[in-house]
């Protein structure tokens, strides 16, 4: 009989590339919605690469409320809770992000210990793991934590340390048979399977329709999503994975280079990329007269810290793919979606 995996916050980007494979890999696959509506949508994003008829359930649960999370996890062998809010143009209240986050982890974790799930992976963030200025030179692991008590903080940033944070010590004072593994992934970019919810693609979109006319001067360390979620399914089963973070992260790659990929590689359709760098100066002045949404990255202009995915490599037999390909397979689905046009970014980068 096949393993039954619960997907939280099945219409999410990660969560639909979860879930395919999950279905391709000859799993049951359960997954949350907030409400009833949101069904056929995610059956209708998953069908474009595997068919889930009779093998992908739902049950509806939201991360800010205690109810549906004890049938959520009925009857279920493991849990890949990847639903986390993100972070729109920076709430005014902190504690607008913090709370879903931190909570919803908590909800979860509590509902699979009293079902006695196997194995949570959690996805975290690799700014969950870092410097607390992004522009310290080096490479860290994921011995490091980031400080959530520092001023300069985002709250996105705070709420995925919160969480993950809350995570670890929600597990230590309950022993038993369910392990947590977390996953702390870079920037995720890569194909859609539906553009209901494109989450990060949005910046690569805007890139190809013209939108960003300039670019400014940040470094992502690029992961795939099918990598990704390669990483989650391997944090899932191997026996080594138990009680450890890993860091998911990709090549590090300043935006202008991938501005200069898109351009380079996607002939015609790459004619309105912009490769023009915009001063630090520029960006800064923006976010403060003009687009308040740019302060959410301001601080990460000429980020230069890197994150080690040695662990990942070694424990997991993990191996990501190039940027270059991920970048120029993201647009190609992209244009073939119809979504350059109308794309606008949500929130920050994962």
């Amino acid at each position: 009989m096949a393993e039954v995996v619960l997907v939280t916050g099945g219409s999410g980007y990660i969560a639909g590339w979860c879930i395919a494979e999950l279905l391709r890999g000859g799993y049951e696959v359960r997954t949350t919605v907030r409400d009833e509506g949101k069904r056929q949508a995610v059956v209708d994003a998953v069908s474009t690469v595997v068919d889930p008829a009779g093998r992908l359930g739902f049950a509806v649960a939201d991360l800010t409320a205690d109810d549906g999370w004890d049938a959520a996890v009925r009857g279920v062998d493991r849990v890949l809770h990847v639903a986390s809010p993100l972070g729109g143009a920076g709430p005014r209240d902190p504690d607008a992000l913090i709370a879903p986050a931190r909570d919803g982890a908590l909800r979860v974790l509590r509902a699979a210990i009293e079902a006695g799930v196997g194995r949570v992976v959690m996805t975290s963030a690799a700014n969950a793991a870092s410097p607390s200025s992004y522009a310290t030179e080096g490479v860290t692991d994921e011995t490091l934590w980031t400080d959530p008590d520092d001023p300069t903080l985002i709250p996105y940033r705070r709420s995925k340390t919160l969480a993950e944070r809350a995570a670890w010590d929600f597990m230590d004072s309950h022993p038993g048979p369910t392990e947590l593994t977390t996953v702390l992934p870079g920037a995720v970019f890569g194909p859609l399977l539906t553009t209901a919810n494109i989450g990060s693609v949005g910046i690569v979109g805007r890139m190809i329709s013209g939108a960003m006319s300039g670019i400014p001067r940040i470094g992502l360390e690029i992961v795939d999503v099918r990598d990704l979620v390669d990483v989650h399914l391997r944090a899932m089963t191997s026996p080594d994975a138990a009680g450890q973070r890993f860091l998911a992260t990709g090549e590090f790659t300043w935006m202008t280079e991938m501005a200069r990929i898109l351009r380079d590689g996607l002939g015609a359709d790459g004619r309105r990329v912009s490769t023009r760098q915009v001063p630090d100066f520029a960006v800064r002045l923006a976010a403060r007269f003009r687009d308040p949404s740019l302060r959410e990255i301001t601080p990460a202009l000429g980020r230069r810290n890197r994150h080690s995915t040695d662990k990942a490599r070694r424990v997991l037999g993990w191996r990501p793919r190039p940027a270059g390909e991920t970048v120029l397979d993201c647009a190609r689905s992209l244009i073939e979606h119809g979504a350059v046009q109308h794309v606008r970014v949500p929130g920050p980068v994962r």
